[in-house]
């Protein structure tokens, strides 16, 4: 479904007829905008093997005369590049056999583990602990204060410290999937990002997705904030993420923009291979096996990481409605992508909540409560 523009509605009742069902969706999303958790959004639903809803309310910024969003706008997904690209990139390698979930990183990156004095421990690191966010490795380092260049960057994530026993310790880390982007690119022998498009994001026919945007598609792009500390200027249609940006846009962490419909296509080809809901699809870009590999949650006892993907905790973003089995992973601008693999169903929402400044944390509040009525709509109102 795609419905005409809906970015102003009054009140609920001047929704198209055909919105009426998700009419709680909006209402949550309408009132995230009145309270500025964020100026405006796109978001969409996948269920029983179609799009059922997709759509926008609001606008690029919190000024009147700011271009509304559209259905089709692209947003920078930040750290949803993390199971769009790095992650579907380790999952067909695996899948084709050229990735060992279990090979150390060092022998990739020698440079993690030569001449450094915590070797016994980086030793131990594997690809698997990154994807799992259990590497040891700290989970953010401002690097962007101290380097200047790519290489220098790259140096600086190779010599961090292992802080504690590969496996032992979760903790979310963006340097971990810098390394494991480098190391993915040793792997192909390629730049991650041209990999990626020619691997996944083309055979899917993702057409809005894309690293890096060019000068004339930055204007098409709600910004995400104005830079006050670092770039010092408005940030529109580059990457937000300051690690990323030295990293010339593209990096294993962040770097990527999308939309709606690209994410609930690449949401479609997981379910593809699910045999609940969806029948098995002998040309999907992945196969069931590597779904459910990439799907289990890796541990210690308690974390919810999977390999790469997170799964759905007790005080999840996805609401109380998503199944156990349900992966997803969240995007630091304010995106989101929820998939649950029993009941083959998708959410997407994509939202600029760090315009103009990274302060407000409603778009805690709104994920929940945006999950929760989608799910009570597919229901017919009636809880799971």
């Amino acid at each position: 479904m795609n419905p005409e523009s809906t970015h102003s509605y009054a009140s609920i009742a001047d929704m198209p007829e055909q919105s009426e069902r998700f009419a709680g969706v909006y209402k949550v999303l309408q009132n995230a905008i009145a309270t500025h958790a964020f100026p405006g959004c796109a978001f969409g639903v996948f269920a029983g093997g179609e799009t059922v809803l997709e759509d926008a309310l609001g606008r690029f910024t919190y000024e009147t005369e700011s271009p509304s969003v559209e259905p089709h706008t692209v947003f920078d997904v930040a750290s949803i590049t993390k199971v769009v690209s790095t992650t579907a990139a380790a999952m067909l390698l695996y899948q084709r056999g050229l990735l060992d979930l279990d090979m150390p990183l060092g022998e990739l990156l020698p440079g993690f583990v030569v001449g450094r004095d915590s070797a016994k421990l980086a030793r131990l690191v594997t690809l698997r602990h990154l994807l799992a966010h259990n590497s040891g490795l700290p989970g953010y380092v401002e690097f962007f204060r101290t380097v200047a260049t790519p290489a220098e960057l790259y140096r600086a994530c190779l010599e961090l410290p292992v802080e504690a026993v590969p496996g032992e310790r979760s903790e979310y880390s963006d340097p971990g999937f810098i390394l494991l982007g480098k190391a993915l690119e040793v792997l192909t022998r390629e730049n991650l990002a041209v990999w990626a498009q020619k691997e996944v994001f083309g055979p899917l026919g993702l057409t809005a997705t894309l690293f890096s945007p060019s000068i004339a598609q930055r204007a098409l792009i709600p910004p995400t904030e104005i830079d006050n500390t670092f770039r010092h200027r408005l940030i529109q249609g580059e990457v937000q993420d300051e690690n990323a940006w030295i990293l010339n846009g593209a990096a294993g962490h962040a770097g990527l923009f999308s939309n709606v419909a690209d994410l609930l296509r690449f949401a479609a080809e997981i379910l593809a291979t699910s045999d609940n809901g969806s029948p098995q699809n002998a040309s999907a870009l992945f196969t069931s096996d590597t779904v459910d590999s990439f799907a289990m949650p890796q541990g210690p006892e308690g974390a919810s990481r999977a390999l790469g993907w997170d799964t759905r905790s007790k005080e999840s973003s996805a609401g109380q409605y998503f199944s156990a089995h349900s992966i997803g992973h969240l995007g630091f601008s304010g995106c989101s992508l929820w998939i649950d693999l029993d009941a083959s169903v998708t959410a997407v929402l994509l939202t600029n909540r760090t315009w103009p400044d990274r302060q407000t944390q409603l778009i805690r509040e709104v994920r929940p409560a945006f999950h929760d009525a989608v799910r009570l709509a597919l229901s017919d109102g009636q809880a799971l």
